[in-house]
């Protein structure tokens, strides 16, 4: 059942990838994007991913979702003539899909145990958890402890590419821009004036919220985590500019409280490592914050993933900010 399943979700991110490149109306290019992004998400499910596919479906098909339609709105909704070098550009793309083929003749087996993934380092993480760490989700216990120097270095990415958008987005902006940023300017009043979105936006906001937190401290115990909520709680603050105007929820939380959040969640994950070597162990060594190892591995999670949660919901709203300050391009 899982294989024929498999195999219908394949299907359908074929034809759903084929129909967006074939398509002229960029329009409905984004909305297939979107759709392709679910069906990734549910097959990220299908494989037992859960973390991976909340993901996907918050900011795949979600805040990507708007930004695209943001770059519409500055743009044109019908792509430009085809190139000369179309056919040029076809060749490499069929012999790069060609080459990769070739090369998963030589992967093990979907599943197989003997495969080298499954005799490296997993068995070991494993085994391990349940003694050094003890929390039921194991893949909190890889991200946050184990492999915490990984992480860090993600929450810094992260980061970085949102000091980028700024850099690229904020310079061409002007007075109305700045006025909009700071929620002086009554003329973006998103879906205000229509009954039926706002009213469904407005019930739907304090649930996503809710399942935002829920999802931000139970990452011990089930899929989630820092990065899932952030993309959630992003998204409902972005629902939120939709149906009631960039303005209001500006109003709500300003534009420098974003950019506070998205530095200090950085900031935060790296005062939780330097204080393990203030208490004696090593950078991210979260056993020596309480005199219970295992308590102390489960308060430096709790910290770095506020920490990971705080940049990543910080990161998305500017983006979305600066992406909607701007009258063109």
């Amino acid at each position: 059942m899982t294989i024929l399943f498999s195999t219908f979700l394949l299907t359908l991110l074929v034809i759903t990838a084929v129909a967006v490149v074939r398509t002229s109306n960029l329009f409905v290019a984004v909305m297939l994007l979107g759709i392709f992004s679910l069906l990734i998400a549910a097959n990220f499910l299908l494989l037992d991913a859960a973390d991976v596919a909340l993901t996907e479906a918050a900011v795949g098909a979600g805040i990507s979702t708007v930004l695209f339609l943001g770059a519409l709105a500055l743009t044109s909704e019908r792509e430009r003539a085809a190139t000369p070098h179309r056919w040029l550009s076809l060749v490499v793309v069929v012999s790069a899909t060609l080459v990769v083929l070739y090369a998963t003749f030589d992967k093990p087996a979907f599943g197989d145990p003997a495969a080298p993934s499954q005799q490296h380092v997993a068995p070991w993480y494993l085994e391990k958890t349940p003694e050094y760490i003890d929390v039921p989700n194991v893949v909190t216990a890889v991200l946050a402890s184990f492999r915490g120097y990984d992480t860090l270095g993600e929450v810094f990415v992260v980061l970085t590419a949102g000091i980028g958008v700024l850099f690229l987005f904020s310079a061409p902006h002007g007075h109305a821009a700045h006025r909009r940023l700071n929620g002086e300017d009554e003329s973006s009043i998103g879906l205000r004036d229509d009954l039926i979105p706002r009213v469904v936006g407005r019930l739907l906001v304090p649930f996503i919220l809710l399942f935002g937190l829920y999802v931000q401290f139970h990452g011990d115990f089930g899929p989630g985590g820092g990065f899932q909520a952030g993309a959630l709680i992003a998204a409902a603050f972005i629902l939120y500019a939709l149906v009631e105007g960039e303005d209001r929820t500006l109003q709500a939380l300003p534009f420098n409280a974003l950019l506070t959040l998205m530095v200090s969640g950085a900031l935060l994950y790296g005062a939780v490592g330097l204080a393990g070597i203030l208490f004696g162990g090593t950078f991210l060594d979260y056993s020596v914050l309480a005199e219970d190892p295992v308590a102390g591995q489960h308060l430096g999670i709790l910290l770095i993933e506020a920490g990971v949660g705080l940049t990543v919901t910080g990161v998305l709203l500017v983006i979305f900010h600066a992406f909607a300050a701007r009258d063109s391009f």
